[in-house]
């Protein structure tokens, strides 16, 4: 058989199966994440001769660029559908868990990849950098749901708005760890150059980027056809081209394109916060987050019969699961210290810190920009990290969040 025609039969099958699995999932309580990447291991498990191996070291550009799409769809997407008003009071929990719970997790990690595993700083520092942010795309079990349907409860809203933040503030630290890898083969390591170009320019340049994009899209879309009488949009993929723009027009700069993405998504969104169109924008983004992620959990489903844990030890393995369920939760609830929520909304929001497709992208993007001496350890470690967040997250968030949904309302709502 022509393994081209194999491979695009798989995809429209995959694709299709996305149409009924939000409603299948929603049925038998298991998220449909755990389902495809159940399918892609059966899959490469019986076609292993006739489908190529999805080795993300070996396509290392291929992954980059494949997840890559997904997490800025995804972005564009989460950003739309938070109905919560942007403000700094009203966001706090959030930022906590950017400023405090990622830093933490992230130094945490860097720090037993060092002194458990004897990693150099720069392989520590990027597995920290990969496994901290939670991932916007996995998430959506544990996310508000499409515009003004007031699903706001603390729970939801708070890990919605962090995966959309975290997924492009983590980029500095990879940055980090690319400047001290580079640095270890060339003699030096700038730090001045990584503070001022990595962490303050290009956040500040992703910042700026989407936020001018976003007034200029709400400025076209809402203002102009409202005030001028000028022609109205009604489509959907303006949704689609808008964070394809964004996020090139960022990266011509040498801004964070992540960044950008999200913040043109809120500033839309906030510009007028009830419009009807925001919803049509998100129907539309969520079925290409669809597509393209049922492609990239077959892959993966793939990759984990394929030798991605080859290089796994059971020490590694015991990282992972205390990673899942002691180091993110309990930097979670440190980073919640003093907000007044109930504590059952604080362990909710610290356990669902799920990993994802955003960890692949930053550990393919990291070797391609330098030379890791653990980089097989390391895809080691973070392939079987997602796949226990995918079990684990997979199978407890539908029925956590429904009891969470049940007991605090949206009259509980943090302001």
């Amino acid at each position: 058989m022509d393994t081209y025609i194999v491979i695009l039969t798989i995809i429209g099958l995959a694709a299709l199966g996305m149409a009924w699995m939000p409603s299948i999932s929603e049925k038998i309580k298991i998220s449909y994440s755990l389902i495809y990447v159940l399918l892609g291991i059966m899959l490469y498990s019986l076609f292993n001769k006739l489908l190529p191996l999805p080795n993300p070291i070996s396509r290392n550009e291929f992954t980059v660029h494949l997840t890559e799409m997904v997490v800025i769809v995804s972005l564009m997407g989460t950003g739309l559908k938070i109905d919560q008003p942007f403000s700094f009071k009203k966001w706090r929990v959030p930022f906590r868990l950017i400023i405090i719970t990622m830093v933490l997790s992230i130094a945490i990690v860097a720090l037993m990849g060092w002194w458990s595993f004897g990693f150099d700083l720069a392989s520590a520092i990027l597995l920290g950098a990969v496994l901290a942010p939670t991932d916007p795309v996995l998430a959506s079990d544990v996310q508000v749901g499409p515009p003004n349907e007031k699903d706001e409860e603390n729970v939801k809203f708070s890990l919605t708005a962090e995966a959309g933040m975290n997924d492009g503030t983590a980029f500095p630290f990879t940055w980090l760890a690319i400047a001290l890898a580079l640095g270890s083969q060339t003699g030096g390591f700038d730090f001045g150059r990584w503070l001022l170009l990595d962490l303050l320019y290009r956040v500040m340049a992703g910042i700026l980027c989407g936020f001018l994009m976003g007034r200029l899209l709400a400025y076209l879309i809402f203002y102009l056809p409202q005030q001028r009488k000028f022609v109205v949009t009604k489509d959907g993929f303006v949704a689609l081209s808008a964070t394809l723009l964004v996020y090139g027009a960022t990266e011509l700069v040498h801004g964070y394109g992540f960044i950008a993405v999200f913040v043109t998504a809120i500033t839309l969104r906030n510009y007028e916060l009830h419009h009807k169109y925001h919803k049509k924008l998100h129907d539309f983004t969520d079925q290409i987050e669809r597509i393209l992620l049922a492609i990239v959990l077959i892959l993966f489903g793939g990759s984990l019969v394929s030798g991605i844990l080859d290089h796994l030890t059971w020490k590694m393995a015991f990282f992972g699961i205390g990673f899942v369920l002691i180091i993110r939760p309990l930097t979670g609830l440190i980073g919640l210290i003093g907000i007044q929520l109930h504590i059952k909304e604080k362990l909710g929001i610290s356990f669902f810190g799920i990993k994802g497709i955003g960890s692949f992208f930053y550990l393919a993007f990291a070797l391609n920009k330098a030379k890791f001496n653990y980089s097989e350890e390391i895809w080691s470690m973070v392939s079987f990290t997602v796949m226990l967040s995918v079990i684990i997250h997979g199978i407890t968030a539908t029925p956590v969040m429904a009891k969470l949904g049940e007991e605090f309302s949206e009259k509980d709502v943090l302001k």
